[in-house]
């Protein structure tokens, strides 16, 4: 019987170091030797990064790219490898893996169908492979295969799809030359949404029935570049029957998983399926608290710094900080840790001592602010072991309305004048919590979250001053829900005053008794609205027909459809100006990323008529 271990490896690669990518290339091609594995595969565009942006237009980068492949070769002894990197064939550039065996180049399989919705631009950068063609490439004087192949290894057939090859109705392999394939690899870069690893491994599962295969799927980890998250899911299956996979979103360099493999008896393969997190508020825990572990030693800041306001998202980034300590430990040593996070750890550190050493927080007041924000913010700090420091802005908020007012010719007040006294509150607090940011060498945090995103309840150099936004992409209600569950499954005991509160944003004074969702509309009715607006591009009158059933008031869902939409197309300004953010849900806001929207539009009007009609 054809019995063969194979295996596949996360990588949490930086783009274009080459130091750290070939290190996990070489320390996981090594670890998967030490587990007998025969067959290793590495995810997709390895040795460069997947996050390369327009430095793969570059031809020094590919160049350089095929010069580390190597590097690389000398580690293959008695194994047979697949590394993804980028090849410059007859003056195109394509996403390719190199499947080496036994310290030679057997051949290029490269990707035919490139991403190119969401948050992918592949085509920006790569031409698409014609399936069932193969051609020779020279490199290093040697003729190598090229295109669309197969490959045998111990009375093996393997095959490739490359991430998106496998996500289309007319996928790779579908192809005639793909027919007799035993083992299909799969390098990928997916990045995490919520729920995507579901229907990922249902992927991979399905597939391995509809082409009475082994189908083994090899995914990136961490932050790779910026703004995705890569979960590092490995998933083996065969035959229509899970077989193995490892526990996503780890905080180490690399994982590998082996799975021994019976080809003709199915039954007698090893099953090696690791518990994994199956609920949205655990993954975004696990997998923001990832992406800020990885931005902050990838940009090699010194810390972060955030203006703990004693509110939901302020609070919920504290947290997130927090679990980077938490999760981190659960897999490195404190030492290990320490070291990624560039801090000096002494013996008897606990926990809370480490979170003190990366975060600093700041509670700044105003004659608004209430004594349980207050309490809340520094309740926080205290729990979770950050720094704490409080002040008062009210001065600095009284030079600027003075000067103004002298300027003028009159004084501001509440009744014309709301929004320029709400703003200007926000932005006095910036200066000088990036101070505290630059003399610490730290990153800031934005607080603004994506509902405040869509209708531009943000303060522009206020609340969404920072240099990362880390809860942008999520939504108020989302928020909400995880504080509580962060409080009563993750043990964060001091967010209990934080979950008593209502949520206000604090700037009018206390007798206009200001809340967000009086300011706005209910946050689950936001959220809503943001689904079928934003994901699923219904027009006012669209979503209208979807959600009146469940509103008795039907003047009330008019208004908040108006509301949003008004909001949505003027605030468009601001949305081009958040900070950095990472994509944790199917759909964010992010124009740089998911949704393009132009700065001036028409903002609905004739659209919006139209409801009124309904």
């Amino acid at each position: 019987m054809r019995s063969v271990k194979i295996g596949g490896a996360c990588l949490n690669q930086i783009p274009m170091d080459w130091d750290n990518n070939l290190r996990n290339i070489q320390q996981s091609i090594e670890e998967a030797k030490e587990q007998g594995i025969k067959i290793l595969c590495l995810p997709e565009l390895s040795i460069t990064g997947y996050g390369c942006e327009d430095m793969f237009l570059s031809q020094w980068l590919v160049k350089k790219a095929q010069s580390k492949l190597t590097k690389i070769i000398p580690h293959t002894g008695e194994i047979a490898v697949a590394v993804g990197l980028p090849i410059l064939f007859e003056k195109r550039i394509y996403n390719a893996t190199c499947f080496i065996h036994n310290k030679k180049i057997l051949g290029f399989y490269t990707k035919q169908k490139l991403a190119n919705d969401g948050v992918h631009y592949e085509p920006r950068w790569f031409t698409p492979w014609p399936s069932g063609i193969t051609k020779n490439i020279m490199l290093e004087g040697e003729t190598y295969p090229i295109g669309h192949l197969t490959f045998n290894l111990w009375d093996i057939n393997i095959g490739f799809e490359i991430c998106e090859d496998a996500w289309r109705h007319d996928r790779t392999a579908y192809h005639d030359i793909n027919k007799s394939v035993d083992l299909f690899l799969n390098p990928s870069a997916s990045h995490f949404a919520f729920g995507k690893a579901r229907f990922r491994e249902n992927l991979v599962i399905e597939s391995s029935e509809k082409l009475d295969c082994v189908y083994l799927y090899a995914n990136l980890l961490g932050n790779e570049s910026g703004r995705m998250i890569y979960d590092g899911d490995i998933l083996i299956a065969q035959k229509g029957n899970l077989k193995a996979r490892k526990r996503r979103l780890s905080f180490k360099d690399y994982q590998v998983l082996a799975c021994d493999i019976n080809f003709d008896a199915p039954t007698k393969t090893e099953i090696k399926i690791e518990e994994d997190f199956s609920k949205d508020l655990e993954e975004f825990g696990q997998a923001a608290s990832l992406a800020l572990f990885d931005y902050k030693r990838k940009s090699r800041s010194k810390g972060f710094v955030l203006s703990l306001s004693g509110g939901a998202d302020s609070s919920c980034i504290a947290i997130l900080v927090a679990e980077i300590l938490r999760n981190g430990l659960s897999e490195l040593s404190k030492e290990a840790l320490g070291k990624k996070l560039g801090i000096d750890i002494k013996e008897n550190d606990t926990r809370a001592d480490l979170t003190g050493k990366i975060l600093q927080t700041a509670y700044q007041g105003t004659k608004n602010s209430s004594n349980e924000t207050f309490e809340s913010a520094k309740a926080l700090a205290e729990s979770i072991g950050a720094r704490f420091y409080h002040w008062n802005i009210d001065d600095e908020v009284n030079s600027y309305v003075s000067t103004l007012e002298k300027a003028i010719g009159r004084n501001l007040d509440w009744n014309t004048d709301d929004i320029a006294l709400q703003n200007i509150q926000a932005r006095s607090r910036s200066p000088i919590i990036w101070i505290l940011a630059n003399i610490s060498g730290a990153l800031l945090l934005s607080t603004s979250n994506r509902s405040e995103g869509d209708v531009g309840y943000a303060t522009m150099d206020g609340d969404t001053s920072g240099s990362i936004s880390p809860i942008a992409a999520v939504s108020k209600s989302f928020i909400l829900k995880w504080l509580k569950y962060a409080e009563k499954d993750l043990g964060y005991e001091g967010l209990s005053y934080v979950n008593r509160l209502t949520p206000t944003a604090e700037l009018r004074p206390s007798e206009m008794n200001q809340t967000d969702e009086e300011d706005l509309m209910p946050y689950a009715t936001l959220a809503e609205i943001e689904k079928l607006a934003i994901l699923e591009k219904m027009s006012p009158t669209q979503i209208f027909d979807e959600l009146q059933y469940g509103f008795s008031d039907k003047v009330l869902l008019k208004s908040y459809l108006k509301k949003f939409f008004k909001l949505w197309s003027i605030n468009q300004w601001k949305r081009e100006r958040i900070a950095p953010s990472f994509h944790l849900d199917e759909f964010n806001i992010d124009p740089r990323t998911w949704c393009r929207f132009p700065i001036l539009s028409s903002g609905f009007q004739e659209e919006l008529t139209e409801l009124d009609k309904r």
